[in-house]
């Protein structure tokens, strides 16, 4: 059997989870760890949905205290510090410059609000940014792992910030999470579960076609392979594509609503140079909040935030793209951006509960989780609405609660303080770091720039490119010179890739680095090609729909890479 290949299912599961988004793949890791037995299916990759389109940050939700959502708030900053500390090869501190026009604007409206009047805030002004950010600290001190917020005064942040528009007064300075490589991040929490329990399965590209009773029929996209399965608890994890889950079930709900948000990664040296490492997180002229900040060596920018009814549409239009790039030269007028400096655009779809009539910015963010039963049995069907990357763990210890107390078994442990992958025995001090990269360096035989990016790129699994790496494995490649053939070999045999498409996009980050190209795309589909078993024609299918992919993305091609 190829890796390509479904892996051999059993007929029955005590848990099916449908959509391994960030939710149903946290779910799945918590509940293999109580030892419950589950098959986590996609009808794509892992993380390959909305996943693969947050704003990269794990934050604690500074803008829901405008909603008055404080528990969320409060589970937001504690998960957030939870992330940093279980996952620090990938989740990282990033200070975050909130900028203000005004000194009182929105203290009137914020107050109506608290007394239960429906207000809208659409300008923030220094007072209000200072009250936020205490609360915002207050939440965050029962999981401490940041420091407190400071502010700037007018002279100060246009020293720090020549090129800010000239109207801004003052800023306040806290510190957030971002999430380098979110798909690996996810990919990795299946392999934790995975490693936890034998007996679960994972299903790329299989999706459920009918259902008979308590049996579900399940088929393999890319083969074909069709498997017949029960469950004692069935999760829908499908996000915005809950409701259409649940219709191919033979359940009619109508739990979902769903809000379109898109992002720009941007290749412009001045914008980068400008953001002085922060992330820039403001106020627009309408209303809304939007953030720029450094990402692999680029800028990413978003997010909009547009109602949308069929998921499946979501993409960014130009218009959103010159939306998002204006909202740039609104904060910072002095430096030029262009849609030539675009190198990327991706959006997803929030998977927000259904609220008619609301306008979508208030719509909650906060997580719940509506059951219905699996028509003609007593099969309970458990749909996860809402949730985000920061607030995963969370919300999957709540839905695997949700599932033991069905199965009537107690919890074993809690994910509170649990390492994921590459964050296990992750060296906290920098002479430990220094101590790990020189021991890897050793380890893998390469030099120590190669060793720093290895292990920045995949934690303490690092070490796992031992066998890849020998033998010449460690060459780079030609046209992503950053990478090698070890890793390419690496990631195929060990990480469930099942279409080329996976790799560029999601086991790597060269798409978010904004370093794909046509030739890149080639190679590793012939490095790919051997270890998956595809032949000739399975290797060109999956140029060619990679290829796709990449064009409907608005990917450019890439200046070249320098080798490491």
């Amino acid at each position: 059997m190829t890796p390509t290949a479904p892996a051999p299912l059993k007929s029955h599961y005590s848990v099916l989870i449908i959509g391994a988004g960030i939710n149903g793949c946290g779910t799945f890791r918590d509940l293999c760890l109580q030892g419950v037995d589950c098959l986590l299916i996609d009808r794509g990759d892992i993380c390959g949905g909305a996943s693969a389109a947050p704003s990269r940050l794990i934050h604690g939700g500074i803008k829901y205290l405008e909603t008055r959502e404080f528990r969320l708030v409060r589970e937001s900053a504690m998960e957030r510090n939870r992330l940093l500390r279980n996952a620090p090869h990938y989740v990282k501190a990033l200070e975050t410059v909130f900028p203000s026009r005004s000194l009182f604007a929105g203290l009137v409206p914020a107050a109506l609000g608290f007394l239960g009047f429906n207000t809208t805030i659409k300008k923030r002004g220094a007072i209000l940014i200072e009250l936020g950010l205490r609360i915002y600290d207050f939440y965050s001190r029962k999981v401490q792992a940041l420091p407190d917020h400071y502010s700037m005064n007018k002279t100060r942040l246009h020293s720090e910030y020549p090129a800010i528009t000239p109207d801004l007064i003052a800023a306040g300075v806290y510190n957030e999470g971002r999430v380098t490589h979110a798909e690996r991040l996810g990919m990795e929490l299946v392999q934790d579960g995975l490693a936890a329990n034998p007996a679960s399965a994972l299903g790329t590209y299989t999706q459920v076609t009918g259902t008979k009773g308590r049996t579900l029929s399940l088929k393999h996209e890319v083969t074909g392979t069709v498997h017949e399965v029960t469950a004692d608890v069935i999760i829908n994890a499908g996000g915005a594509w809950i409701d259409k889950v649940n219709a191919g079930m033979g359940i009619a709900s109508r739990h979902m609503g769903g809000s379109k948000g898109a992002h720009l990664i941007v290749r412009n040296d001045a914008l980068v140079a400008a953001l002085k490492g922060r992330m820039l997180y403001f106020g627009t002229s309408d209303g809304r909040f939007n953030l720029i900040y450094p990402f692999f060596g680029n800028a990413l920018v978003g997010s909009t935030d547009i109602a949308v009814k069929d998921p499946d549409q979501a993409y960014c239009s130009t218009e959103e793209a010159d939306y998002l790039l204006n909202t740039v030269r609104e904060i910072l007028p002095d430096i030029k951006v262009s849609r030539d400096d675009v190198v990327l655009t991706y959006c997803g779809v929030r998977p927000l509960p259904r609220s008619e009539g609301k306008d979508i910015g208030v719509v909650t963010r906060d997580h719940a989780i509506a059951r219905d039963t699996l028509p003609g049995t007593d099969v309970p069907v458990l749909s996860l609405i809402g949730g985000k990357w920061t607030t995963h763990r969370a919300f999957s210890e709540q839905s695997a609660d949700a599932v033991l107390a069905l199965l009537k078994r107690a919890r074993k442990l809690t994910t509170e303080d649990l390492a994921i992958g590459g964050g296990r025995d992750y060296p906290k001090a920098d002479d430990a770091r220094a101590a790990f990269v020189s021991g890897l360096a050793k380890t893998l035989g390469v030099d120590a720039a190669r060793a720093t990016l290895l292990f920045e790129r995949y934690g303490t699994s690092a070490t796992a490119l031992k066998e890849a790496f020998a033998n010449g494995g460690s060459a780079p490649l030609y046209s992503l010179p950053h990478y090698s053939k070890g890793e390419i070999v690496h990631i195929c045999a060990t990480e469930n890739v099942c279409r080329l498409a996976d790799l560029l996009l999601r086991r790597t980050a060269v798409t978010m680095e904004g370093l794909l190209s046509d030739a890149a795309i080639r190679e590793t589909a012939d490095i790919a090609a051997p270890v998956l078993g595809w032949n000739t024609a399975r290797r060109d299918a999956e140029i060619a729909f990679a290829a796709e992919e990449m064009s409907r993305r608005n990917v450019r091609n890439t200046r070249p890479q320098k080798a490491v």
